[in-house]
């Protein structure tokens, strides 16, 4: 879905659409009702702004649909394939950099009582391992709001990523 085919989508369509980049419904309204958006740019830093509101429960609700990190996502749906695309750098990963993350996962899981999340898009392996132990050691409102900030990051990625067309750059 470009960026022209998103602004004429009926308004279920394009919230569907938007619910894959973040499932944060009062987010996808936002969205939503800010269309006609004149470029992919426009959207996004609509998207960015309206992201800057999130609480803790949003985080909560939209990790319900994130994967952890080395972990194939399950299904067949828009969000899973986002999430394999974004997550690909960690097929290449060797046994013990991925038990590394696994750990790392469980010791976030049990820390902060959610999935560990963060922007895999561009990043190696061991760049989300380092990250993923170094936020091990944030207080539990400085976690909220990296986990917050990387979620955003996410959502505009992936809203750039469909909206993007071969004309605009």
């Amino acid at each position: 879905m470009d960026l022209a085919a998103f602004n004429a989508a009926a308004p279920a369509e394009a919230a569907a659409a938007v619910s894959v980049w973040a499932a944060v419904p009062a987010w996808v309204d936002a969205v939503v009702a800010g269309r006609p958006y004149d470029t992919v740019d426009a959207a996004a830093a609509t998207a960015d702004a309206a992201a800057r509101s999130w609480t803790a429960a949003d985080l909560d609700a939209a990790l319900a649909h994130h994967p952890r990190i080395g972990q194939k996502p399950a299904g067949t749906g828009a969000e899973a394939a986002a999430s394999r695309r974004e997550q690909a750098a960690m097929s290449t990963a060797g046994d013990d950099l991925t038990a590394a993350m696994a750990a790392a996962n469980a010791a976030y899981e049990e820390r902060f009582g959610r999935v560990f999340l963060i922007r895999a898009a561009g990043r190696t392996p061991a760049e989300m391992l380092a990250e993923a132990q170094r936020r091990l050691g944030n207080a539990d409102d400085a976690e909220t709001a990296e986990a917050l900030a990387q979620l955003r990051e996410i959502a505009v990625l992936r809203l750039r990523t469909t909206l993007a067309s071969d004309t605009e750059g």
